[in-house]
């Protein structure tokens, strides 16, 4: 293949506007690839200058690589100098906290992030080694910071690195922050003129981190053998470090997946929901005769429970049977306590189970239903007291961390199992006990591969024509809400793959407990029929 000038020369600058002479080989050697004709160098070249990572929910995410469509020093210095200016025209003028996970290229890019805005005028605080991103999350409220940036790809593969961005109050970007971000780094100067400076200060919080953490249980009861493993993440020694401090001593971590590795040498795609991805902690689990296995994913924002089953074996939680356990037992515990918090409100997503609405009326809470993501949760009105989307995030402790925290929804769920365990129940009972009291509610997440012209027809063909028998609302331009009796569909085309997703949830009435195994099973073929129909609804 030829290699087109207009590429050439937009390398060419690339290349030469490159503070980092690593990535300035890199794609020099790409270039001069394309230019003798070597297969696929072409192409790899137009992918490596397709534009700018775009800054989406929180910040960028992509493969490490020269090139600015590729995580590297020349692009978080450029998106760096435009957070730094919208933050100058704001008025912001407090201190920039930054944090790294142990991905490959995340201590040069915070050294990055840190050098240009302490370039541009703003104290730079630093975090003093890898640590998880709730801890970051944690230090932009603690230390009454303006912003914070957490280096950290979460669960993506390991080629990918990743720039997250907080706001002053401590939670993710929210539009029309995001746009304007985006907007700034559009216009920032090439990396290599963007002013930089080596004076930020090293502070350490992982202390009141977890002695806020340490004060999470509601119970009493400590006696809970726990499996657990940080997927060769940042989150293992301070969840470990947590839960001791709570008063769970007896846990156990997966040894091979005990340290940081941006490798992920163990597993595939290092995310909990994956897959194949905690065979390595059900194993131990069962080897040490656990009571609960938690999984974290390698920034430790997110958390997986597994729970013994009945037949002697291991069984994953969903992130909902989590989120509707964890709110049973802030409003439980709370309730025990008297009044413990002044018109509680708590939150969940449209592509969430729908038991947290009952349930937070059953403890006199208000509810709130956002649209995906922790930015909308969190945001979800005052008084938050809990959030939670299905994608294994929970928000346990607003007041310390208004994000998702996967360590500190460990704290807490070892709390709940070890207090069912001192009676003599599990958390598989009290899941029981909530579907009789709120009826079954059974969720499922379906995939279709589309390429974005094909998935974004499939979308909007069925937001112009309802399917019969459903009700439709549209909660956002992008996103479908179908109803029926007792059946909720919800719609939308991935922000990040060529997929449309949908999400599936039946409820099923229980009339009395001991119609829970019936109503189970209903529920079942329920769901099973509704995955067919959806198949063919979004396949035909």
């Amino acid at each position: 293949m030829t290699l087109p000038p207009d590429l050439r020369d937009a390398a060419t600058r690339w290349i030469a506007d490159d503070p980092d002479p690593l990535t300035r080989t890199e794609l020099q050697q790409v270039l001069a690839a394309a230019m003798v004709g070597t297969p696929g160098a072409v192409d790899d070249l137009r992918d490596r200058m397709a534009g700018m990572l775009r800054f989406g929910t929180a910040g960028l995410r992509g493969p490490v690589r020269a090139g600015p469509a590729g995580m590297n020093v020349a692009v978080v210095r450029r998106t760096t100098s435009g957070l730094a200016a919208w933050l100058a025209r704001r008025g912001d003028s407090g201190p920039v906290v930054v944090g790294r996970d142990a991905r490959h290229g995340s201590e040069a890019f915070a050294t990055a992030a840190a050098e240009v805005l302490a370039g541009a005028g703003f104290r730079v605080l630093t975090l003093p080694a890898p640590l998880p991103t709730p801890v970051l999350a944690f230090a932009v409220r603690k230390l009454g910071a303006v912003a914070g940036v957490q280096i950290t790809a979460s669960h993506n593969p390991p080629a990918d690195n990743g720039y997250k961005v907080y706001l002053a109050d401590g939670a993710q970007l929210a539009p029309p922050s995001d746009a304007e971000i985006e907007a700034a780094i559009r216009a920032a100067p090439a990396a290599v003129s963007v002013p930089t400076a080596a004076t930020a200060t090293t502070v350490d919080v992982t202390e009141a981190y977890l002695d806020r953490a340490g004060r999470l249980p509601r119970g009493t009861a400590r006696q809970l053998r726990v499996a657990l493993t940080p997927m060769h993440g940042v989150g293992g020694a301070t969840a470990v470090h947590a839960l001791h401090r709570a008063g769970f001593t007896d846990v156990h971590v997966v040894t091979a997946q005990a340290t940081p590795d941006p490798d992920f040498p163990t597993v595939s795609f290092p995310n909990p929901e994956e897959p194949g991805a905690t065979d390595a902690l059900l194993a131990l689990a069962a080897e040490v005769d656990a009571d609960l296995a938690i999984a974290l994913d390698p920034d430790a924002d997110r958390c997986a429970l597994a729970v013994p089953d009945a037949g002697g074996g291991w069984r994953m939680l969903t992130g909902d049977e989590t989120g509707v356990l964890l709110g049973d037992h802030l409003l439980r515990s709370g309730a025990a306590r008297g009044v413990p918090y002044d018109d509680p409100l708590v939150a969940t997503t449209i592509v969430s189970s729908s038991m947290l609405r009952p349930l937070a009326a059953a403890y006199g809470a208000r509810y709130a239903e956002t649209l995906t993501g922790f930015k909308w949760i969190v945001r979800g009105g005052p008084g938050l007291v809990y959030g939670y989307e299905e994608a294994l995030g929970y928000c346990v402790d607003p007041d310390a961390v208004l994000d998702k925290d996967g360590i500190a929804a460990a704290v807490l769920a070892c709390d709940l199992a070890a207090g069912l365990k001192a009676a003599g129940q599990g958390p598989a009972d009290r899941l029981d006990e909530l579907a009789v009291a709120h009826g079954v509610h059974r969720t499922e997440g379906v995939s279709v591969r589309r390429d974005p012209a094909a998935r974004d027809a499939l979308v909007e063909r069925l937001r112009s024509g309802t399917p019969a028998g459903w009700s439709a609302q549209r909660p956002a331009p992008d996103v479908l809400v179908l109803r029926r009796r007792g059946e909720r569909l919800v719609i939308r085309p991935s922000g990040t793959e060529p997929k449309v997703k949908a999400y599936l949830e039946v409820v099923e009435p229980v009339p009395h407990a001991a119609a829970l195994a019936e109503a189970k099973a209903a529920a079942r073929r329920r769901l099973d029929a509704l995955r067919a129909e959806v198949h063919e609804l979004l396949e035909g």
